[in-house]
């Protein structure tokens, strides 16, 4: 658990028995509620010991892991876990979509400025607003922990794939063609993210696998990234120098999962090269940060032996010989927007077809703030807490890991947080089995033992 002194200045991390201590002692008040922080009537920085914490940062197109830890002689002890899902591809798709109604109202006649087209100019550094969502969305959680946790250091891998040698690739001879998972060389580490770490044809997964190509190269096939999969020894022997679709008769469905995998384009590892040094200037401009290599990161981790995640190669990033603990919970948090500067919602045809209020509070209450509803009676009698989506008719909506309460009357809720338009769960490694989904950030007079992380 995160701690804060009394002047609001972090502490040590501390664990969640010694936060439920302080709380229940009085000595304690719940600062914000997800991430769970509490804060110190009776402590300050200069009567405690400060050893600090580290991060670890995977960055990654769709998710980005961030593991806190604290540092040991040679080794790591895991704090706290984030998995931060990014919305670039939302994003694109907004920016499409909005191109094409501006594309239609120039071409229908309509009362428009003419396109500008090639008469804008970049500046240096620039980056596509979907690639620049990944940026800012890492930085602002590094900088958000380090108001809560006393940040140290940064560790962040700095993933490279060279796109060109992917797209055109040289030749894989002799033992490179053999070594298996484990060898350093790029496209295999770029086949292991694209097929699964699975055998394409079998699907088995935790065996040697060999990089096969899909159309024979004796029979004319190319070294492309696109060419090439991951099959286990046995069928690499059985298909042999076979042409996929004979190999494969059998299986009309597999053939066609494999024909429709083989021509991912390669959109994420763009997305990673194109962001990776802007991510570490912005970093490095905040805290010390320490770059490091996947295949390092993909080292530390087989030597520890712990399975694939995006939390997990946070924690491994950087020099490592040991990991003396895991968090058995991972915060995943998602990106929703800021909302939309269009006063009205469209229909398929892009036609308005309803008008937004001006007014985003009603009842003291806006959407996405973290509330608990207690409902005495009804269809919704019980208690509800997630965030919530406000009504003019002051009937809210409250999203919750079991669904959806809809129509719940204002005058049964309690404000837990305010919101920043952040979407929050928890859930546990093991089953996956979400306990709970909040709102970002905080309430400072919130007193709640129930919220998340403290039970």
């Amino acid at each position: 658990m995160f701690v804060l002194d009394s002047c609001g200045t972090p502490l040590q991390p501390c664990h969640p028995a010694r936060a439920r201590e302080l709380l229940r002692k009085g000595r304690a008040v719940v600062h914000r509620h997800t991430p769970f922080v509490i804060r110190l009537k009776d402590r300050t920085t200069g009567a405690s010991q400060v050893d600090g914490v580290e991060l670890g940062i995977d960055p990654g197109s769709k998710h980005t892991g961030i593991a806190v830890f604290t540092a040991m002689q040679g080794g790591r002890r895991g704090r706290y876990a984030i998995q931060l899902d990014h919305r670039g591809a939302t994003i694109r798709k907004k920016m499409q979509q909005r191109a094409a109604y501006r594309r239609r109202r120039r071409s229908a006649n309509l009362r428009y400025r003419a396109p500008r087209f090639l008469n804008r100019a970049r500046p240096d550094g620039w980056l596509a607003p979907s690639l620049r969502h990944r940026v800012h969305t890492t930085v602002s959680w590094v900088d958000r922990l380090a108001h809560w946790a006393p940040v140290r250091v940064v560790h962040v891998e700095r993933v490279a794939f060279d796109t060109h040698l992917l797209s055109a690739g040289k030749p894989l001879e002799g033992a490179e063609y053999q070594h298996g998972t484990l060898a350093g060389f790029e496209a295999r580490e770029y086949l292991l993210a694209k097929w699964g770490r699975s055998c394409a044809y079998c699907n088995v997964e935790n065996v040697p696998l060999n990089i096969d190509h899909i159309h024979p190269r004796s029979r004319g096939g190319s070294d492309r990234v696109s060419n090439l999969t991951l099959a286990c020894v046995p069928c690499n022997q059985t298909k042999s120098n076979r042409p996929v679709a004979e190999f494969l008769a059998a299986k009309p469905k597999v053939l066609a999962r494999l024909l429709a995998q083989a021509k991912t384009p390669l959109r994420n590892a763009a997305a990673v090269n194109a962001t990776r040094w802007a991510l570490w200037r912005a970093l490095d401009q905040r805290l010390p940060t320490h770059t490091t290599s996947g295949g390092r990161t993909k080292w530390n981790r087989t030597l520890a032996g712990l399975p694939k995640s995006h939390t997990l190669d946070a924690l491994c990033a950087g020099k490592l010989d040991t990991i003396g603990h895991l968090v058995d919970r991972v915060l995943v948090t998602g990106c929703t927007g800021r909302g939309t500067h269009a006063r009205t919602r469209t229909d398929k045809h892009g036609f308005p077809r309803l008008r937004m209020p001006r007014t985003k509070t009603f009842f003291g209450y806006q959407t996405g703030d973290l509330v608990r509803a207690t409902v005495p009676a009804g269809k919704n009698k019980g208690t509800h807490t997630g965030p919530v989506a406000v009504r003019a008719t002051g009937k809210f909506n409250i999203t919750t890991h079991h669904g959806t309460a809809q129509g719940i009357h204002h005058r049964h809720l309690r404000l837990l947080q305010t919101s920043r338009r952040l979407r929050l769960h928890h859930h546990t490694r093991k089953d996956d089995h979400v306990t709970h989904r909040a709102a970002f950030p905080p309430h400072p007079e919130g007193r709640d033992l129930h919220a998340v992380g403290v039970r």
